[in-house]
C-alpha cells in the first residue's frame, strides 16, 4: 500500500477507539505506574479485552487479522501519551517477539501460546543483549546444549524489556561452538516463566522509561524441551536480522509521534 494511503477510514476509526481508552483507561494512571517502576497486568488485559494487543494476528488466534496501520495507530498513540516506557513494552511484545511465535512455532505451540499473547494474558520478551558483549548477536556467550529431549541452558541476559513480567522469552542462544561464521551457531529458544533455572532479577534503574520494567536475566543450567526451538538451529540470527527491520520501524514511529507531541505542547 502507497504510504500516502495507509491512513483508510478503517485505520482512523480504530485511532478514535483507541485514543478514547487511552484517555479513560490508562493515561489518568500513567503518573502512578511511573512512580511505581511498573505496568499493572491489568493494562495488559484491558488491552487485550479490547483488541488492541496483536491486532495483526490471525483470528484463530485471538487477533483481528488487521493491517499493519492497526498496529502503526497503536504504536503512535501510545507515543503521544508521552510515557514512552510504555510504547516500548506493547511494542515488543506485540511487533517483535509475537511475530516470532507465529512465524516460527509449531501448531500445537501457536494455539497454546499466541490467544494468550492476545487476551494479555501472556506477556513476552526477547533476550538478546548481554553484559559482556552487548548487542553483538554474533558473539554472544549464553549456551543452549542439547540433552535428549531438552536444551540445557546457561548464561545472562541484561536491559531485556518486559523481563520481569514475561510469561516466556525468546531466548538468542548459542547452540554449536567455533563455526564459521560465528552467528551460524546462533539459535533462538522459547523458554517460560517458572521455569528451573530461570532467574529474574529486579528491574534495572534507569534514567527514564520507569514504568518499562527492564530486567537482568538469568539462566543456570535451565532445562526446556527440545520442541521449543523455532525454526531451526543455527538460523536465529537471520531469524533476527529479518524480524529487527520492523522493531526499528516501530521505533522510528514512536520517535516522531513523542516529536510532533512535543512541538505541539511547545508551540503557543
Amino acid at each position: 500500500m502507497p504510504a500516502a494511503n495507509w491512513r483508510t477510514p478503517d485505520v482512523e476509526t480504530f485511532r478514535t477507539t483507541f485514543r478514547a481508552f487511552l484517555a479513560r483507561e490508562v493515561v489518568p494512571h500513567l503518573t502512578e505506574w511511573e512512580r511505581q517502576r511498573r505496568t499493572p497486568r491489568e493494562f495488559w488485559k484491558a488491552m487485550g479485552r479490547s483488541g488492541f494487543l496483536c491486532p495483526w494476528l490471525p483470528e484463530e488466534y485471538g487477533g483481528s487479522a488487521a493491517e499493519f496501520g492497526m498496529s502503526v495507530v497503536v504504536c503512535e498513540e501510545l507515543g503521544r501519551t508521552g510515557f514512552m516506557g510504555l510504547q516500548t513494552g506493547v511494542s515488543v511484545h506485540s511487533d517483535i517477539v509475537v511475530p516470532y511465535l507465529e512465524q516460527l512455532a509449531d501448531d500445537e505451540q501457536k494455539k497454546r501460546w499466541l490467544p494468550g499473547c492476545a487476551s494479555g494474558e501472556i506477556l513476552t520478551a526477547i533476550g538478546m543483549t548481554e553484559p559482556s558483549v552487548g548487542s553483538d548477536l554474533a558473539n554472544l556467550k549464553t549456551t543452549a546444549v542439547r540433552d535428549g529431549d531438552s536444551w540445557i541452558i546457561n548464561g545472562q541476559k541484561t536491559f531485556i524489556s518486559n523481563g520481569v513480567d514475561c510469561d516466556l522469552i525468546v531466548l538468542a542462544c548459542r547452540t554449536e561452538t567455533g563455526t564459521v561464521p560465528a552467528h551460524a551457531g546462533v539459535s533462538l529458544i522459547v523458554v517460560e516463566s517458572g521455569t528451573p533455572g530461570f532467574l529474574k532479577a529486579r528491574p534495572l534503574e534507569k534514567m527514564g522509561q520507569h514504568i518499562q520494567d527492564t530486567a537482568e536475566l538469568f539462566f543456570e543450567d535451565c532445562r526446556v524441551p527440545a520442541a521449543n526451538l523455532l525454526g531451526s538451529t543455527g538460523q536465529g540470527f537471520r531469524y533476527l536480522m529479518q524480524n529487527l527491520q520492523r522493531e526499528r520501524l516501530m521505533i522510528a514511529i514512536t520517535a516522531q509521534a513523542a516529536a510532533e507531541q512535543i512541538l505541539a505542547k511547545t508551540l503557543p
